[in-house]
């Protein structure tokens, strides 16, 4: 991070909470951020996790943009029978995942910062974290925990921070995309959260900060993984 001009600020790091935080104190004026870093490729896999535990707790819980009690009436009518037991989960959280990316239409700016789920549900239309938002919504109004993770998407189009679920089946914690615009093989996760409360690039603890530019990019070495959406993917 640098000022404007040009000297490098100092920052505190802060580890925990689903991923890292940078803390910075900056004078008044431009400032500017930039994160590079480099991944290297190893196979990940579902691994079975404890019948309840902290974060199945959490994940089961309705959040500030997920309010999941409001629609338990429309989950379980939509999707019958109710609560999915055993390895029924994990097809009723892939079944929603599809029915909210056929449900909705991506629309760029056709939201706003206070927009719930319900909202989202009502107008059929959104990005990326408002299709989050309602998947999460709708598993946890059946009771299957569901998280938002907010990754880097190589393959995305237009490139930018990209928002999809996790939800945790009988196997373990496994990935939905329910906008299926880019393959879930090479998404890297950024942090993990609630909702996008939880999981916002940037905030502002005091004072008055605005956002001038953002630039995102990020790529694979090699050709994209083709992702047929029904396959069981994780993230590290």
């Amino acid at each position: 991070m640098t000022d404007g001009a040009g000297d490098a600020l100092p920052v505190r790091e802060i580890d925990g909470g689903g991923g890292r935080t940078h803390v910075v104190r900056v004078d008044t004026g431009p400032f500017q951020v930039q994160y590079e870093a480099t991944v290297a490729a190893r196979p990940v896999t579902v691994d079975p996790v404890p019948e309840v535990d902290e974060d199945i707790l959490v994940a089961m819980r309705q959040s500030r943009y997920c309010p999941s009690d409001a629609l338990e009436g429309f989950a379980r009518a939509t999707f019958p029978p109710g609560p999915p037991p055993g390895p029924a989960r994990a097809t009723t959280a892939r079944t929603i995942a599809a029915w909210v990316h056929h449900r909705l239409s991506y629309e760029a700016g056709s939201t706003g910062p206070l927009d719930t789920s319900i909202d989202t549900l009502l107008t059929h239309r959104g990005v990326c974290r408002d299709f989050a938002h309602l998947a999460i919504s709708l598993c946890r109004a059946l009771r299957i925990p569901a998280r938002l993770v907010s990754v880097y998407a190589p393959g995305l189009s237009p490139m930018d921070f990209h928002a999809v679920v996790e939800v945790c089946t009988e196997s373990g914690w496994e990935i939905l995309d329910p906008t299926r615009m880019a393959p879930r093989q090479s998404l890297v996760r950024i942090a993990t959260g609630r909702d996008a409360a939880d999981t916002a690039f940037a905030t502002t603890i005091s004072g008055d900060v605005r956002l001038d530019s953002a630039e995102v990019a990020a790529v694979v070495d090699g050709d994209l993984p083709v992702d047929d959406h029904l396959s069981v993917v994780a993230l590290a």
